[in-house]
């Protein structure tokens, strides 16, 4: 059985710890050693991370194994997103050996759930256009609606797909 908990700042650290041992996996094909570096100095420092639910109004969600207390994954997000009736999902990463075994399906259908009860219509996000997680993402009912590419300085640029799945708001 698998938990979905709102993180707080005591467990910054454990999100950090599971975007450190993820990227490489996720990325390591993808981007350069010194761009994963990079990004994950830039956006999961403790600081950046704070700054994120503080400033950004990001929420993080933990999916924990209900009986070894494990840590699985995570997902952020925010509502509203540039105020429109979106839920933007920042993030999400499962810890390797998570993958393939509904917890990203169980983070993405919690999202949606908090979406759809704060009257948006619409969840979406960001993916690198060469990560393999697109094809779960249109299982999920998420399609690619546009590309953008995002300079985040030092040299380094995000090629993303933007994808949106619609929701039932009744």
């Amino acid at each position: 059985m698998i938990t979905v908990i709102q993180a707080t700042d005591q467990e910054l650290p454990i999100i950090r710890d599971i975007a450190y041992q993820t990227w490489p996996t996720t990325f390591g094909e993808i981007l350069s050693p010194a761009q994963i570096r990079y990004m994950l100095d830039m956006m999961y420092s403790l600081d950046s991370l704070k700054r994120q639910i503080s400033e950004q109004k990001h929420v993080f969600l933990l999916a924990q194994e209900t009986d070894s207390k494990a840590y699985l994954g995570y997902v952020s997000y925010e509502f509203d997103y540039k105020s429109q009736s979106k839920t933007k999902i920042h993030k999400i990463y499962l810890l390797p050996a998570s993958q393939g075994k509904g917890v990203g399906r169980l983070l993405i259908d919690k999202v949606a759930e908090l979406a759809a009860e704060h009257r948006n219509s619409t969840v979406s996000l960001n993916v690198n256009r060469y990560n393999k997680a697109i094809q779960f993402y249109e299982r999920m009912g998420f399609n690619v609606i546009d590309n953008e590419t995002i300079d985040i300085g030092d040299g380094f640029l995000m090629e993303d797909f933007v994808m949106e799945k619609p929701l039932n708001v009744t």
